[in-house]
């Protein structure tokens, strides 16, 4: 009998230093039936060639491994394994931090006190190539303003505001909600967004905001 998941499993490379951490995240993911974890690493260094190797959809990575911050593996991996996301695993609570990971590449950056509903929905968003930021993180993130004196195409500052949440995964109502206002006020502004930055798709306008350091 094969041991490879199924094909339409998700697969998931976990990497931390504690290895009761990993048997913990391990059940946690295992337990969705369309997970499957095919490796594990105690360090960036396994890490890199765990998914070299597997080549997973996922890497589920600890900010603090044994080498120091695992943010600067992020580019290495994504150029050794371009299909494979990223989520960052992490008990710090810093948006600085989460900047900088996502701006080395991550697609998630998730807290380890999170219910373990936040992990799985990170995962998924992942693998389907869309963005996941701890939603704390998320509004303080948003909240910031940006330190240059003009900001980048004209946009506003609440065009900044939109460009960061649909770069963050949102879709047009959860940002009305956020912000309040309408949706169709949130639609407005994405069309703008669209139109000054000449970034037409989701995918665009997120390498946008990330150029910009807008994450």
């Amino acid at each position: 009998m094969s041991d490879d998941p199924p094909a339409a499993a998700i697969t998931i490379v976990l990497a931390d230093d504690h290895e009761i951490v990993r048997a913990g995240l391990r059940m946690l993911l295992e337990a969705e039936a369309d997970f499957a974890v095919v490796a594990e690493a105690g360090d960036v260094t396994v890490a890199e060639r765990r998914v070299a190797s597997h080549r997973p959809d996922v890497l589920v990575l600890d900010v603090n491994m044994p080498q120091g911050s695992s943010i600067p593996a992020i580019p290495r991996i994504r150029q050794a394994s371009p299909g494979t996301r990223i989520v960052m695993l992490t008990v710090q609570s810093d948006p600085e931090l989460a900047r900088e990971a996502l701006q080395a590449g991550a697609t998630g950056y998730v807290l380890k006190e999170a219910a373990r509903e936040e992990l799985i929905q990170a995962v998924r968003l992942a693998a389907a190539g869309r963005t996941y930021l701890n939603p704390e993180l998320g509004a303080k993130l948003v909240a910031e303003v940006p330190t240059r004196t003009r900001l980048p195409d004209d946009l506003s500052a609440r065009e900044i505001e939109v460009l960061r949440l649909i770069a963050l995964g949102h879709t047009n109502s959860e940002i009305a909600t956020q912000l309040f206002l309408s949706v169709r006020t949130v639609e407005s502004h994405r069309a703008h967004i669209q139109q000054k930055t000449q970034q037409s798709s989701r995918a665009e306008l997120v390498s946008y905001a990330r150029r910009h350091g807008l994450l």
